[in-house]
């Protein structure tokens, strides 16, 4: 146990993988699936009131009537899937979390919702022109090692409408230029990570050169050592253009928020509108 914990220790190479997955580990997807239904936390999914606030604001960037057909990705148990729904949208929600999508399911067909979602990484996805309007909302974009960006960004390209929209939100340097490199310790006789006695090593760390930062966490209980590996990359204005422009997509607004906030250089956050070419 000693030789393994040393390892993993050790700074990580950038997008290194981690032992176990956040979306998917059976104890901590309970733990995710709370947060996103917590109507008052800005965990997993934000407030419900500030979900309602950000529907209403694309919906008057991308109304229903113009863009009906909605892909919702990165959806969870369908927060924002609903509330599109509610607002007129034909709504697909993708999310590779199974306990999120049943429970979206469930949801949906409780209350009679007419919302189809996949059980999928986005970064597989494959359909063809069926949509009108992508979003990727909370900076799950940030999340995805480079080589996933690019091929989720050609696969929404792709899976647009000629003249479709993506709406999505990302951070920029700024939002952890003051933060300093850490290691922490805690212990817990059960929590987020395990449901049993355990500690946990939380560690932080920086990888400037490359806009990259990590929140890596060791789980060490009795037995069966694991460890996480939350990535995170931050760009620049021109970095995300360059990239939208490379999987066919053209940045028609930044904005400073994903509630339509005017776009500030020295901000911590970006929402691109961009569009696939073509007549819509």
């Amino acid at each position: 146990m000693f030789k393994e914990l040393q390892a993993m220790m050790k700074k990580p190479a950038i997008y290194e993988k981690g032992t176990a997955e956040l979306w998917t580990d059976e104890h901590i997807s309970k733990g995710l699936l709370e947060a996103h239904l917590s109507p008052d936390w800005d965990a997993a999914t934000r407030k419900h009131s500030t979900v309602q606030e950000i529907v209403k604001w694309i919906s008057s960037v991308a109304p229903a009537d113009k863009y009906p057909r909605l892909l919702d990705l990165g959806c969870g148990p369908g927060i924002y899937a609903e509330e599109f729904h509610k607002a007129g949208y034909q709504v697909t929600g993708m999310d590779i979390s199974e306990r999120s999508i049943n429970y979206a399911r469930d949801s949906a067909e409780k209350k009679k919702l007419s919302i189809t979602y996949h059980c999928q990484n986005f970064c597989n996805m494959d359909f063809v022109e069926e949509f009108d309007l992508a979003t990727l909302i909370y900076f799950d974009f940030c999340t995805l090692p480079t080589k996933d960006r690019a091929k989720t960004l050609a696969n929404i390209c792709k899976a647009l409408k000629p003249g479709g929209l993506l709406i999505v939100e990302v951070h920029t340097p700024l939002q952890f230029a003051d933060k300093e490199e850490s290691k922490i310790w805690k212990y817990a006789q059960e929590g987020f990570f395990c449901a049993k006695p355990h500690i946990t090593l939380e560690s932080f760390y920086r990888y400037d050169e490359e806009n990259t930062i990590l929140n890596q966490y060791i789980i060490i209980p009795e037995q069966n050592i694991r460890h996480i590996n939350i990535w995170h990359h931050t760009f620049t204005e021109d970095e995300f253009s360059q990239d939208l422009a490379a999987a066919g997509l053209w940045v028609r607004t930044i904005y400073g928020s994903i509630l339509g906030a005017d776009y500030c250089e020295n901000g911590k956050e970006m929402c691109f509108v961009a569009q696939k070419e073509g007549a819509q």
